[in-house]
């Protein structure tokens, strides 16, 4: 697994390498996401707009680290985990009127 390094020369500033894929040559976060590249998590929040129960299949890709693979994945991720707590407690305030 490839890593950043960093040197430090005498003037106290902080070179910063290029972190590159060995295979490939592309950085770790220059390739781009799955689901017409806005990443599976925001393509289960907006897809579960039209069908909810796809933000289920979100909220457990969210708490089974899914994002660890791919940090950028985290926020659609989490948007979904939102949107099934919001509709679950209105649904169940809503079944208490």
């Amino acid at each position: 697994m490839p890593f950043a390094a960093m040197e430090q020369d005498k003037g106290n500033s902080v070179k910063y390498l290029l972190v590159k894929d060995d295979e490939t040559g592309w950085g770790i976060y220059d390739k781009p996401l799955r689901c017409f590249g806005c990443g599976i998590g925001w393509f289960c929040f907006l897809t579960g707009l039209l069908c909810p129960l796809v933000w289920y299949y979100g909220t457990f890709l969210y708490f089974s680290n899914h994002y660890r693979k791919d940090p950028r994945e985290r926020a659609g991720l989490a948007a979904s985990a939102i949107a099934v707590s919001l509709s679950l407690s209105l649904s169940v305030s809503l079944s208490l009127l």
